[in-house]
């Protein structure tokens, strides 16, 4: 960020955000996380979104369990890690906030917080590695929903699945506004 004199001297000049094919540009991204934006693909009746693809590479694979998930407007759910699995978060429709934090003790970014806005305006695949707390939020005015899917199934008798309270002092960041 540049500072310049004039024209109010505290004024900060925006980064690049996007490329000039409009590709989002993120360098803040903790390690191990990793985005795909997709292009819909428009067609005489509507749209058609493809959510995976092997050859995009940011993937674990192979894909062991899909869900589907559906959150009413307002509505928060954090935080969650798994230990071992790793998430792929694709929003099918509306508008779904999803935070990330990182707090493994080998990992360069530990402390960071990551925060995305995704949607199916922009079609996005978001890769949460083990490890990675992580909480949702719907944006909306409507239902969001999303498809996540795992590179191992669910184990109902052990479940990788660790949670803490929405208002844990343990991460840096509330679901607030």
């Amino acid at each position: 960020m540049t500072k310049t004199a004039g024209h109010g001297s505290a004024a900060v000049k925006d980064p690049s955000h996007v490329t000039p094919a409009f590709d989002v540009q993120r360098t803040d991204l903790l390690e191990g996380v990793r985005t795909f934006e997709v292009k819909n693909i428009v067609t005489g009746n509507g749209f058609t979104t493809e959510i995976f693809r092997p050859d995009w590479g940011v993937a674990q694979l192979p894909i062991q369990h899909v869900i589907h998930v559906s959150l009413h407007p307002g509505v928060v759910s954090a935080w969650h890690q798994h230990r071992i699995q790793t998430d792929h978060v694709f929003v099918v429709s509306g508008t779904l906030r999803v935070v990330l934090y990182d707090d493994r003790e080998d990992s360069s970014t530990r402390g960071g917080v990551n925060v995305f806005n995704v949607s199916n305006v922009r079609p996005t695949l978001l890769v949460v590695p083990p490890g990675v707390w992580h909480g949702v939020k719907n944006l909306g005015v409507g239902m969001v929903n999303f498809v996540n899917y795992f590179d191992r199934p669910y184990n109902y008798e052990d479940p990788d699945e660790w949670r803490l309270p929405q208002d844990t002092p343990e991460i840096p960041y509330r679901f607030t506004d």
